[in-house]
């Protein structure tokens, strides 16, 4: 019997960098294919960052060809126009996928951090570490996004891989706007 394969693509959105990383799971085993980020120029307008951000995931897409695509969700902070401004782009990654009908599914930082190292308030730099060992790449970037980017996606692998429940998913834009009554007009 043959193993089932499956290509995930995680992406931690951001308006000045952006984070992903592309594993292919076969089986219950999972192979590093990439990990990088996407810088944005910060003297382009909000609206030009959040073009560039869709075209950006655009191209990952085209190029990994990702079954499966999973989000870091964003974080409650103090600033409301920085969190107005992470969801916008999160916003966008997520069209970018469900526009090719890629189901999408977000993972609240804590519990990224929780499946990676066991710890929901782990550092980045842990985070990072723990991932080095997994896949056994041979440096940490230096802009840790790439790894946030990583770990969005082997939770994403270790949640489908076990029974756990409790995520965000949407198989496409009538599974978004069913789940979302608030978001329709």
């Amino acid at each position: 019997m043959a193993k089932s394969e499956k290509i995930i693509l995680g992406i931690d959105p951001g308006t000045t960098v952006m984070g992903y990383g592309v594993i292919k799971q076969v089986g219950k085993n999972a192979e590093l294919l990439t990990f990088d980020v996407v810088k944005f120029k910060v003297k382009d307008d909000h609206y030009t960052r959040l073009r560039h951000i869709f075209e950006s995931t655009q191209k990952i897409i085209e190029e990994y060809l990702p079954d499966e695509m999973a989000l870091e969700a964003p974080f409650f902070g103090k600033n409301v126009q920085s969190m107005l401004k992470l969801g916008r782009a999160q916003g966008v990654v997520m069209a970018a996928g469900l526009a090719r009908q890629i189901p999408v599914t977000e993972y609240p930082p804590k519990r990224v951090k929780q499946s990676i190292t066991g710890d929901g308030n782990a550092s980045k730099e842990k985070v990072a570490g723990m991932l080095k060992n997994i896949y056994g790449f041979k440096e940490i970037p230096k802009l840790l996004d790439a790894t946030d980017g990583l770990a969005v996606a082997t939770c994403h692998h270790y949640t489908s891989s076990s029974p756990l429940g409790g995520v965000k998913s949407y198989s496409g834009w009538e599974s978004f706007l069913k789940n979302n009554p608030d978001r329709q007009r």
